[in-house]
């Protein structure tokens, strides 16, 4: 890899930006480019305070967009994604960078620790996430989340990296655009990155997780802040799992793994009728947005066809 370009984001978040701009600008190798996403702080001031390029959105913008339209001006050989509220320790890409260099390898996922806030007074020890894992039911989740920080310490294969802090070769993400966009734009945001990490194993890209590539991440959405969410982030949630079904998964898996997701459905469907009713407004939004995962799916699938690939790994992570 010649250079690494690191996306740090921040959408109104100046006073996080102050601490992992810097972390950011650290590591060695890294282009920073800080994308600001209508701020009407002092994004941007911050950003050209530390010598960081800036790419400016005049008005807020969703997250897919933004990111599409920030690779695209980039050069870096591999692409960092980075939050505003995720804080890179020394060494970060010295340890995750390489890992690109092996065969078939797309994405390094990180091991990211849970943290209130920048200061290390507020760091906690628990893990955030060692990468994700979509399970049989098709449901994603974070691996490792809330588990003791000194968990997860060996590398190994994972099914995905979680977009807080996400690793990827230019590669990759060029290969796995569908209509121009890497991410797509019907998720707005969550789930984005799982979408994106199944397809490019339908397209044979492999990530691996580095225990040695560490950050520490304010995690707004997660099994343990989901209830604090707002209404239509947790319909997003619910609604892009179904988006996500119908592009990328196969025939021969949903009718292996049918009992599996039928299951869940049921679970599902009876926990949105009788604790969280605004819900079933996914149902209706996911089926509108139908016609276009269907087109994007066919796209998908022959990009699996061509790459020979048949068999997704659902359920793989790294041990603990």
């Amino acid at each position: 890899m010649k250079h690494t370009t690191v996306l740090l984001t921040s959408t109104g978040e100046a006073q996080l930006l102050r601490r992992s701009l810097p972390a950011a600008i650290a590591q060695e190798g890294a282009e920073v480019v800080v994308v600001d996403n209508g701020c009407s702080d002092d994004t941007s001031d911050v950003a050209r305070e530390h010598g960081a390029e800036v790419i400016a959105f005049p008005a807020r913008t969703q997250y897919c967009a933004i990111t599409n339209a920030a690779i695209a001006v980039t050069t870096g050989d591999a692409v960092l994604l980075l939050n505003a509220d995720c804080f890179l320790e020394p060494g970060f890409l010295a340890a995750a960078r390489p890992r690109l260099d092996e065969p078939g390898v797309g994405s390094v996922a990180p091991k990211l620790l849970r943290t209130l806030g920048p200061d290390p007074g507020e760091r906690l020890d628990a893990i955030d996430a060692a990468g994700m894992v979509v399970d049989r039911r098709r449901k994603n989740t974070l691996v490792g989340h809330g588990r003791p920080g000194l968990a997860f310490g060996e590398s190994g294969e994972a099914f995905g990296v979680d977009g807080a802090a996400a690793l990827y070769r230019r590669e990759t993400l060029e290969a796995c655009a569908v209509d121009g966009e890497i991410f797509d734009t019907d998720f707005e945001r969550w789930a984005s990155d799982v979408d994106l990490a199944w397809r490019a194993r339908l397209l044979g890209w492999r990530c691996v997780y580095e225990p040695r590539a560490v950050a520490y991440h304010v995690r707004r959405y997660s099994p343990s802040t989901r209830s604090g969410m707002p209404e239509r982030d947790r319909r997003m949630q619910f609604r892009n799992r179904y988006l996500m079904m119908v592009k990328n998964d196969t025939a021969r898996g949903l009718v292996r793994d049918l009992p599996k997701i039928l299951a869940w459905e049921a679970g599902a469907l009876a926990w949105a009728l009788v604790r969280e009713h605004h819900l079933l407004g996914a149902y209706a939004e996911a089926a509108r947005m139908l016609p276009a995962a269907r087109r994007r799916r066919r796209i998908v699938q022959a990009g699996r066809r061509s790459a020979g690939v048949n068999e997704v790994p659902f359920g793989l992570q790294v041990s603990a």
